[in-house]
């Protein structure tokens, strides 16, 4: 029986993440207090009803393919909320606060992770890279967010004069399967801003447009 999604989404601090060798992943990562309460309830549920229908099944094949639509699905929910939530805390819409999330991504860039698309949303940020590694080891999504949210958190919150977590401590992390399914990622990024209703400049960044 298939207890929950292999990413679910709001906890994945307390789950294991298997990165593969050389892969390139998708991150997003969000404020601390960006989805009200009730907000989370209605969330959390739709989860709950995705996994009821996917214990139902009995093939393994069509399970496996029912999981990857609905953490498709679920994610859209996830991040459609995160746009709508507009009196929740958007410290991102300051443009001094995201210039420290912008620059402290691209310092990153080929010392930790090679940097594919970004995205920097009101109150979430979106990522698309393929860590680094060495002879030994791959630089670890836990270790890049742990740097990332900590350089960027304190200078962000003496700029806005308060005290306290910034980052939501949770990421949803998806690992990209092919270059078809890296394309529908980096589109995804780039659209997110005109989805919301934003204004968007887009960057390009080496061979690409990311």
């Amino acid at each position: 029986m298939m207890s929950l999604l292999p990413y679910k989404l709001y906890y994945q601090r307390n789950l294991p993440l298997f990165q593969p060798f050389d892969a390139t992943m998708f991150i997003t990562f969000r404020l601390v207090g960006s989805l009200p309460k009730a907000v989370m309830l209605k969330l959390d549920e739709a989860v709950r009803i995705k996994e009821d229908e996917v214990n139902q099944l009995t093939d393994p094949t069509i399970q496996k393919q029912a999981v990857t639509l609905a953490q498709k699905q679920l994610f859209s929910e996830w991040d459609a909320a995160l746009d709508a939530a507009t009196e929740s805390n958007r410290w991102l819409a300051n443009p001094e606060v995201a210039n420290i999330v912008c620059e402290a991504l691209q310092y990153r860039d080929q010392r930790v992770f090679s940097l594919d698309a970004y995205c920097v949303m009101p109150n979430h940020v979106h990522l698309v890279c393929t860590p680094l590694e060495d002879l030994t080891s791959t630089v670890t999504i836990s270790e890049i967010m742990h740097s990332l949210k900590g350089y960027t958190g304190h200078p962000a919150n003496k700029l806005l004069s308060r005290q306290g977590q910034f980052w939501q401590p949770e990421s949803y992390d998806h690992v990209i399967q092919d270059h078809d399914d890296f394309i529908d990622v980096v589109n995804y990024v780039l659209e997110n801003p005109v989805r919301a209703g934003l204004p968007a400049r887009w960057t390009y960044l080496r061979d690409g447009i990311m």
